[in-house]
Order: C-alpha cells, then sequence, then structure tokens
C-alpha cells in the first residue's frame, strides 16, 4: 500500500472489525484499508465479525452432528454466535444446491417430507398463535434421485398447498425436460402441484400407506404401524414395479438421526 499524499510504502497496522488489513503511513500517519467488497452479501459470512479461521471449524463441527452446546464447549464461542453462523452457512448451502443443481436427467424421483416443529408443536399453540406459521409444526420436503441418491430440491415449510407448488416448481428446475417416473406417499396437495408443474415430464404415481387404528384413548407422538401399502397410478406410465418411497424415507431417517446429535 502506498500513501497517496507522501507517496511511501506503509506498513501493516492491524485489522478493522471485519477482518480488513489495514496501513498506517510512516511519514503522515494516516490509516488506509486494503480494497474489499464493502457489499455484506458479497462476503463469505455477510455481516458477521468472527474470521474464516473461527467459523471453519464450527460449521465441520456441525457437519460432524455435534449439538450447539458441545461446539460451544469445544470452541468457548457463543451459543448465538454459533447459531448465526449455522443460519449463514444454511443459506449459502441453499443459494449453491439452487445454482448447480439444474437440469439434471432423471429416471426415477422420490418425495417425501420430514416432520418438525419450531418452538413447540402444532397442538400445544396459544389460541393467538393459530395463525403465526412461524411458530409449531414445520415440514421439510424432500426430493431425491432412486439411483443416483442426490437431493434434487429441499423445501422448509407447512404441509399446505401453497408451499407443495413451490416445491414441485424446485423439483422442476432441477430436473431435464427428459420423461421420469416420479413416486410421493399419498399427501392430496401433490395431485395438483405436480399437475400443473410436472405433467409433460413425469409418469406419475402415489404409494398410499394403511395405518392401523390406535386404541381408544391411546396418545401417541408416532404414526400407528402400517398395515399395508397401496401403489397407485394417478397419470403418465408409471412403472408399477418401481412404486417405492424407501429410498427417500431412508434418506430422511439419516438426516433425522443426524440432526438429533
Amino acid at each position: 500500500m502506498i500513501c497517496h499524499k507522501c507517496e511511501i510504502e506503509c506498513n501493516r497496522f492491524g485489522k478493522d472489525r471485519h477482518g480488513v488489513q489495514r496501513f498506517r503511513c510512516r511519514q503522515c500517519s494516516r490509516v488506509f484499508l486494503e480494497a474489499h467488497d464493502p457489499h455484506p452479501c458479497n462476503r463469505p459470512l455477510g455481516t458477521m465479525y468472527t474470521g474464516l479461521d473461527k467459523a471453519v471449524p464450527v460449521v465441520s463441527l456441525m457437519i460432524e452432528g455435534m449439538s450447539i452446546s458441545a461446539i460451544k464447549r469445544h470452541t468457548t464461542m457463543h451459543h448465538s454466535t454459533i447459531l448465526s453462523l449455522l443460519t449463514v452457512a444454511g443459506d449459502r448451502c441453499e443459494r449453491l444446491l439452487s445454482n448447480r443443481i439444474q437440469n439434471i436427467p432423471c429416471d426415477d424421483v422420490q418425495c417425501d417430507e420430514i416432520w418438525g416443529f419450531v418452538q413447540k408443536k402444532e397442538a400445544h399453540k396459544w389460541p393467538w398463535e393459530a395463525h403465526d406459521d412461524k411458530v409449531g409444526d414445520a415440514y421439510c420436503f424432500v426430493a431425491i434421485e432412486r439411483n443416483l441418491k442426490l437431493v434434487l430440491a429441499h423445501r422448509l415449510g407447512r404441509r399446505s398447498n401453497a408451499d407443495t407448488n413451490k416445491f414441485i416448481q424446485d423439483v422442476r428446475r432441477a430436473t431435464a425436460s427428459k420423461r421420469f417416473q416420479l413416486t410421493t406417499d399419498g399427501f392430496k396437495p401433490y395431485v395438483k402441484a405436480i399437475a400443473v408443474g410436472l405433467k409433460d415430464r413425469v409418469d406419475y404415481a402415489q404409494l398410499v400407506k394403511v395405518y392401523t387404528t390406535s386404541h381408544e384413548g391411546e396418545r401417541r407422538y408416532s404414526p400407528p404401524d402400517v398395515v399395508e401399502a397401496v401403489p397407485r397410478a394417478m397419470f403418465g406410465n408409471p412403472d408399477m414395479e418401481k412404486v417405492c418411497t424407501s429410498h427417500v424415507e431412508r434418506q430422511n431417517l439419516t438426516i433425522r438421526c443426524r440432526c438429533a446429535g
């Protein structure tokens, strides 16, 4: 760095709170900043002050399934900073998935939803929280290619028509125009969403599961036992021998177990 006034070389003078190198003139003591992009969206961690040397180990521990409390003890980083870093990393990963996973040739795609909740379960919400979609049950829609084991698209939201339509549009963007088979469970909003967004390229079938009825007065947090799975052709020409959702359900169970750590 050369001082604009004295035209002599400056010495390094630490870094600012964003990690940008500073320089100070040896003669006039003016301080200069190294050339950088000031827009926070173009920096690796956005507006966070945490350096990459500290952020990378935290993200690595998250990927290994370590809990927030364990990461806090291991790195001595505040839990609020860890959660902020998790949010930033998630946004960057979602952007990467949307940009890179496009026009993938597929043969057999399976879709399913992972149930979860934010703050509390839907049945525990107060009356004034009834219409607050940021609290209560949350579902992560996942589409996976059966042969490649590649997650084509995902969408976190409610189990509603609107979020189902958005998820199917994500699947359309991720898949090529080549015709492929698509299998889902018996969730009704899938039918209309796929008919509008994917009918020109899919042979669609559903695998409808039949559950046992729970005993009177019995309270359950998990679904009853499955007694039968009925394949049902919806439109197109699906191969009924390939109607299956086991691969995406196995993937969802892996995701749930890793998140539980």
